[in-house]
């Protein structure tokens, strides 16, 4: 966006401009926290439940934000504050929208929308990896998928980029079309359909119907990226898109031979099928040595002292997620199998059934010692059909797991995000 006036950005945001930026030149991002606008920064306030961020516009002009995009009541509040400019919109995150759409429009970039129920992040960090052995690629950092994190994730994008690729999580119905509408992907991937948020959403057929908005959301010659041999997606298939199916049996069952990965779990070398149909969908071919940059608590291991591996993947768990950790700490695990496992949350009414389930998967992998974490997790216990340690919350399995932990072990970290267990793998590391 610093090559636009504040006119333009004015107007791609569908906003008006009060006042005009002390700089010819537009910003280079936009933030929504006031404590990180600086020089440089749209400071975006949005509406909250308890507090309206556009209060905080004048703090981001004192921190030497380029400008704010506020509703207009909080623009003309701000005209005493330090110069920058002031854009008034009625809806500021309508207006974050729209600003990233007209940004995404004016860089031209090949857009490769990510979503699934499991494996979406890990897909879109190897899929970056691919598409930049020949082009400018960006990526939302981190998990910035939501209405408000992809257009940051967007607007992040410097000039020149020619390949985006944008995770969009969901939480229900029309989520996935909102993120779609702004970013007008020309490839749109679905890793997988599985029991998750089924709580909110009701059914596993809800589910598909809902990634599969992003199927909705391509235009015409557009290439979707589906598993093989998924029964729930087949009613949401298109006649005016290409598709391209991965996995056993599919268009895109294996990986190249001039292709090397930093990992061999059968999971991430799954959603590598998948990144590698969506490369191919933009033009790119990849080979060679792929450095991929996981991120954060998605499977990372961690090599301590006395041969013990910790598999950090605490960001997340389902039925499905769950399943592939514990294959993978079967197959890669040359001692001990320890597995401490959180509460899977919002899988609704048959959740004591999922959990069982994962146990006696436990059980079937191999695993020595089992860790339950949380009132949900207790369930486990009844699938895995031996000794069970039942702890109540993330803080206790600190205290207690370095104290289970034997040399050689290989101790598989795995919960959904509310459970916080990625403090167990920083006690590990500093015990």
């Amino acid at each position: 966006m610093n090559a636009w006036s504040p006119d333009e950005v004015a107007r791609a945001a569908g906003g008006r401009l009060v006042a005009p930026a002390s700089a010819a030149a537009g910003p280079t991002r936009a933030v929504v926290d006031s404590r990180e606008a600086g020089p440089g920064d749209l400071f975006v306030g949005l509406p909250g439940e308890r507090v309206d961020g556009g209060r905080f516009a004048p703090q981001a002009l004192a921190g030497g934000a380029w400008g704010v995009l506020v509703a207009p009541e909080h623009a003309d509040a701000a005209r005493c504050a330090p110069p920058g400019a002031l854009i008034a919109a009625a809806d500021p995150l309508a207006a974050l929208g729209r600003l990233a759409t007209a940004w995404r429009r004016a860089l031209g970039a090949a857009v490769v929308g990510v979503t699934g129920s499991v494996g979406k992040t890990s897909t879109k960090d190897i899929l970056q990896a691919m598409l930049a052995q020949r082009l400018r690629t960006a990526a939302n950092r981190e998990n910035l998928n939501t209405e408000i994190g992809l257009p940051l994730s967007v607007l992040e994008a410097p000039p020149g980029t020619e390949a985006l690729v944008l995770e969009m999580g969901m939480r229900g119905p029309e989520q996935i079309a909102q993120l779609a509408a702004i970013a007008e992907p020309d490839v749109a991937v679905i890793t997988a359909i599985g029991p998750v948020h089924l709580e909110l959403m009701g059914s596993i057929e809800a589910i598909a119907a809902a990634k599969a908005e992003l199927i909705a959301g391509l235009r015409p010659g557009g290439t979707a990226v589906v598993p093989s041999g998924e029964p729930l997606l087949e009613p949401h298939r298109r006649d005016d898109v290409t598709t391209v199916t991965f996995g056993p049996g599919g268009d895109v069952d294996a990986l190249p031979d001039g292709l090397r990965l930093p990992f061999t779990s059968a999971h991430m070398r799954r959603n590598a099928l998948a990144a590698l149909a969506a490369a191919r969908a933009v033009g790119v071919e990849p080979h060679g040595e792929l450095s991929v940059a996981l991120s954060r608590f998605r499977g990372q291991r961690l090599e301590l002292p006395g041969g013990i591996v910790v598999v950090n993947d605490c960001y997340n768990a389902n039925p499905m997620s769950m399943r592939a950790a514990l294959d993978d700490l079967a197959a890669s695990a040359s001692g001990r199998r320890v597995a401490v496992l959180g509460d899977m949350l919002e899988l609704g009414p048959e959740e004591a059934r999922f959990h069982a389930e994962v146990g006696a998967h436990a059980r079937g992998a191999g695993v020595d010692v089992l860790v339950a974490v949380g009132p949900r997790a207790g369930h486990l216990a009844d699938g895995f059909g031996g000794p069970v340690e039942l702890l109540p919350d993330a803080a206790a399995a600190a205290a207690r797991v370095p104290a289970l932990v034997r040399p050689g072990d290989t101790i598989l970290v795995k919960g959904s995000r509310g459970v916080g267990l990625e403090v167990v793998a920083e006690a590990l590391q500093t015990s």
